[in-house]
């Protein structure tokens, strides 16, 4: 019997494709003979995944708080992949090192693809945030919550790998330490992790000195996150962009899609923190300490914090009034 002439050019593909690394295609051919079908429990490994949540007390709406956090991980994970993308021209880059060659360049509008899809992503975490805040009665919150320390969203390390592969590691550095480091032709990444902003907002407000959740989160991952901001001083999003040719880099939809990108990181994400914050652990006589101990009302508002990825795309009015109106609008309402 013939075979149909797309089949056997594929075979051929095949027989080509096997011969170059060595391999009998017969061989991987019987593989497929063998091999079962896929369905879908396995694939996504449904059984795995929904044995993942295991809440530390009983009451009820802690698996309300585990399954949202659990969901915002994939979603950061999502994240990084396009920043991957985006850091490597768009090339799929193997366990080994292999590049597979996926894309041979990172042309403008792949990367808007790729930012659009990280807005997008940051857009669902932020619109979906009620379903926690409103998902969970105050009162189980405020005491299964105790069950939980040190442990805080403060030690996303995943949400702290989307930052550094975002911008220039200065623009991490907290904004009243940053000048000093400005001034030095080539300030080390150990030396700016030192001063990044995060470690202000874990500090214990009566004594100033490092929260237990700051001590966890840098042993486990300090050099980790050192290392990988050395490994993208030129490859984060703002290198990238800034390796575009000038026309590029004017593209209305490209820097339209970069500074929203700054707004969902830097004003929106944490700014619906801050909502939440302010319904659970503001009374009225006093506020009350997040699950780490951080400074929350210093830390969470875009205003205090002015943490810009991309200053060079926003204007001097912009920068001046960098989150307040969100602010004002959220703890208006």
């Amino acid at each position: 019997m013939d075979l149909n002439p797309e089949i056997s050019e594929r075979l051929k593909r095949l027989e080509a494709k096997y011969e170059s690394m060595g391999q009998d295609m017969v061989s991987y051919l019987d593989g497929l003979l063998y091999t079962d079908s896929t369905n879908y429990w396995n694939y996504i490994n449904v059984d795995t995944l929904l044995t993942l949540q295991k809440p530390s007390t009983d009451f009820p709406d802690e698996m309300v708080f585990i399954m949202y956090h659990q969901i915002t991980e994939l979603y950061f994970k999502m994240i990084l992949h396009e920043q991957i993308q985006i850091a490597h021209n768009g090339r799929e880059i193997l366990p080994s090192g292999e590049d597979k060659g996926w894309k041979k360049s990172l042309d403008k509008d792949y990367f808007i693809q790729c930012l659009s899809r990280i807005n997008r992503y940051f857009e669902s975490l932020t619109q979906s945030f009620d379903i926690m805040v409103d998902g969970m009665e105050k009162e189980q919150f405020l005491r299964f919550r105790m069950a939980l320390l040190p442990a805080s969203g403060f030690q996303s390390v995943q949400y702290r790998k989307i930052e550094i592969c975002a911008t220039n590691f200065i623009r991490l550095v907290d904004k009243s330490k940053r000048e000093k480091f400005e001034k030095e032709d080539n300030p080390s990444i150990e030396e700016m992790y030192e001063e990044i902003y995060w470690k202000l907002g874990a500090m214990e407000l009566s004594s100033g000195k490092k929260t237990l959740t700051l001590r966890q989160f840098e042993k486990k991952y300090s050099d980790e996150l050192m290392k990988l901001g050395e490994e993208y001083i030129g490859k984060n999003v703002w290198a990238k962009y800034k390796g575009l040719s000038a026309g590029d880099q004017s593209d209305e939809k490209l820097q339209a899609q970069l500074k929203w990108f700054d707004v969902n990181v830097n004003v929106n994400w944490p700014l619906v923190h801050y909502k939440s914050a302010v319904r659970y652990l503001q009374l009225e006589s006093k506020d009350i300490l997040a699950t780490g101990g951080t400074n929350w009302q210093k830390y969470l508002p875009p205003k205090f914090q002015k943490r810009i990825f991309f200053p060079d795309l926003w204007s001097d009015d912009e920068i001046e009034q960098w989150g307040k109106a969100w602010v004002k609008n959220v703890t208006n309402s």
